[in-house]
């Protein structure tokens, strides 16, 4: 039975890294996969999964107007559809994906974060949370050595920023991971 797993971290744990694995080790064997990430997210150029660590690939996109039901109709020859910046879906395209592995039979792996820089969650992850079959978590650490939990947005002179919208992607916006009593004592 395919199912709809949602492996999810803090930022800069790898989860790229290994949605880029995961492709490799289906298309080695033969077997096709499908690969979309956030339009919204152009900090390697649109359409592409990047990872910190130099390896990327040239992915579909989508938006809050995609609809996955409709663009993976054909799923005959799909073998495992890949998202990363899950987050990013909105509450029906999750449904859509849940419904996609239940109906299909293809399995589909979200790679995300649960929260912003305040600690809020994303609307695509809170429904991930909910309606995944499978969750796990992919651990990085804080600067202080401890798990990091948690992510904050810093600017280009390292200072946290604490207001703003929920996604900002461009310039020189950066972000840390921390466990959670850095996070709550304002470190960065």
């Amino acid at each position: 039975m395919a199912k709809l797993h949602f492996r999810y971290s803090a930022m800069n744990a790898g989860k790229s890294t290994a949605l880029l694995q995961v492709a490799h080790n289906y298309e080695e064997h033969g077997r096709k996969v499908v690969i979309f990430t956030a339009e919204l997210d152009d900090r390697y150029g649109v359409g592409f999964v990047t990872s910190r660590l130099g390896p990327r690939r040239k992915s579909l996109t989508y938006d809050t107007s995609v609809d996955f039901l409709r663009h993976l109709s054909d799923a005959d020859n799909i073998s495992c559809v890949l998202v990363d910046e899950a987050q990013f879906l909105t509450a029906d395209q999750v449904r859509q994906l849940h419904r996609i592995a239940h109906v299909t039979g293809v399995p589909v792996i979200c790679y995300g974060i649960r929260s912003d820089f305040q600690g809020e969650p994303f609307p695509g992850s809170a429904y991930l949370l909910t309606l995944a079959d499978s969750i796990e978590e992919i651990k990085t650490i804080c600067p202080c050595g401890k798990k990091a939990t948690m992510n904050v947005r810093i600017d280009d002179q390292g200072n946290r920023i604490t207001t703003g919208e929920q996604i900002a992607i461009e310039g020189a916006t950066r972000y840390v991971q921390l466990c959670g009593g850095c996070f709550y004592l304002g470190l960065t």
